[in-house]
């Protein structure tokens, strides 16, 4: 997985034109989700198959997108009727998803956010379990889990373990302290969003500003690079070119551990 990954959602029409421009600028992780209220993964997939055309391999892009319940749908306009079971709610969002995206191995599959009963996420978890067996997806995981004995829970019981946990990434939760050290603990992948806009007050702080001036970067490509350097992989959902080429070049540079600390003890 890249250490950055760009995210798609609220992009409504434009989503095409700014997928390829970010495969353009060097992002090679892109996420997206089977919620129409939010995303439009066929524009998203329209972009790919644009972007192989002008020769990207599919190997070198990493794929993620999500099963999402009824409740973060817009119920007149969703992939599958409000009256499906829970599993023909996934196996038709999940084909929609293969359908617009015109692939037929999806490198990341998550659910979208928790939902009850717990009965019924088992069901969808064991699922997406079978699609990893079949060879149609990479890896699974969830996002918008904030539980941590959910996760826990989720994760003794599963087969095949989560390897992604994709949350908000700010002050309400805690910044998730607990789950990330679970993360690190037991090699899934903590992605972040809303990275920047949650925490502008970490942004204007003099410690990041310091290391702004010190590294001659902005930043925003501060706060991004101490995020890898705290093992958290952020989206990016960047409308602007030059903002996807500077953060991207976040690998130029490195952060001292002081540095690090000096921005952890903000969280």
């Amino acid at each position: 997985m890249p250490n950055m990954i760009y995210g798609t959602a609220w992009k409504k029409e434009e989503t095409t034109r700014l997928v390829e421009l970010a495969i353009t600028s060097g992002f090679r992780a892109i996420d997206t989700a089977c919620q129409p209220k939010h995303y439009r993964e066929d524009l998203v997939g329209i972009a790919l198959n644009n972007s192989f055309n002008k020769g990207i391999k599919r190997d070198e892009l990493f794929i993620q997108t999500k099963f999402t319940p009824i409740s973060g749908q817009d119920e007149n306009n969703m992939p599958y009727l409000s009256s499906d079971d829970i599993l023909t709610q996934l196996e038709k969002s999940f084909y929609t998803s293969k359908k617009n995206l015109n692939i037929d191995f999806i490198d990341s599959y998550l659910i979208h956010s928790p939902f009850g009963p717990i009965e019924d996420l088992v069901k969808v978890y064991r699922t997406m379990e079978e699609f990893v067996q079949a060879g149609e997806v990479g890896q699974i995981g969830i996002s918008n889990c904030y539980d941590f004995k959910l996760l826990s829970y989720l994760y003794d019981i599963a087969k095949i373990k989560p390897k992604v946990v994709q949350n908000r990434f700010y002050s309400e939760s805690s910044y998730d302290k607990e789950i990330r050290a679970f993360c690190k603990q037991k090699d899934i992948t903590y992605q972040s969003f809303w990275s920047l806009t949650a925490n502008p007050n970490i942004l204007k702080s003099n410690e990041v500003q310091n290391l702004a001036k010190k590294y001659e970067k902005t930043a925003e490509q501060v706060f991004y690079k101490f995020l890898n350097e705290i093992e958290i992989t952020p989206l990016n959902g960047s409308t602007s070119q030059i903002h996807m080429i500077e953060d991207l070049d976040i690998k130029s540079f490195s952060l001292e551990s002081y540095e690090v600390d000096s921005i952890s003890n903000l969280l």
